[in-house]
């Protein structure tokens, strides 16, 4: 998007905030549903960033994948389970919240530690013209499949496994 500087950091700190709070939202809510609509609201804000760095079958992706079928998918496993042990007495810590919170730490220490050492100068932001754009969203499509499966093969089939452990584990929540 051609945006001035002081409207474009503008909207980068309001959907920073909307990530972080959904975020916040997802872990501390004590009730599933509230925390699948801050699901949502992170992935809507995901999206969203992607339309700011003129990335649109990216954020179009993100929209239709996670939050049209994926974050509906949730919302409907957790309404379809028995809401009413959410609105007993609310523990604010339980078993396995120790071993969450090292696992936790540890990612983002990793990321803290990662993120600086990246070379960056291998990421083009430039704006083009929507003519342009549109004649380039065939070989873009066709360059993020090729990234996707020579370069980014592991990252990729990482979350398609753990999409397959997070359904696995509502499955298993569901039947108790």
């Amino acid at each position: 998007m051609d945006l001035p500087g002081p409207i474009h950091d503008f909207l980068l700190v309001f959907l920073g905030l909307g990530l972080i709070l959904g975020g916040l939202g997802v872990v501390l809510l004590p009730n599933p549903i509230y925390s699948a609509f801050s699901l949502g609201l992170v992935l809507v804000s995901i999206s969203l960033f992607y339309i700011l760095s003129n990335s649109y079958f990216v954020a179009a992706a993100q929209l239709l994948i996670y939050v049209g079928a994926i974050n509906v998918l949730i919302i409907f496993a957790v309404m379809f389970m028995n809401g009413s042990e959410y609105y007993k007495d609310f523990h604010l810590l339980a078993v396995g919240d120790g071993l969450t919170a090292m696992v936790c730490t540890s990612l983002l220490v990793s990321l803290i530690t990662t993120i600086p050492d990246t070379s960056w100068y291998g990421i083009i932001w430039t704006t083009k013209s929507s003519q342009i754009i549109e004649q380039d969203l065939i070989s873009n499509s066709q360059q993020i499949g090729i990234h996707l499966s020579t370069d980014f093969f592991l990252p990729f089939e990482l979350i398609s496994i753990i999409l397959l452990v997070s359904l696995i584990g509502a499955i298993a929540v569901a039947r108790q």
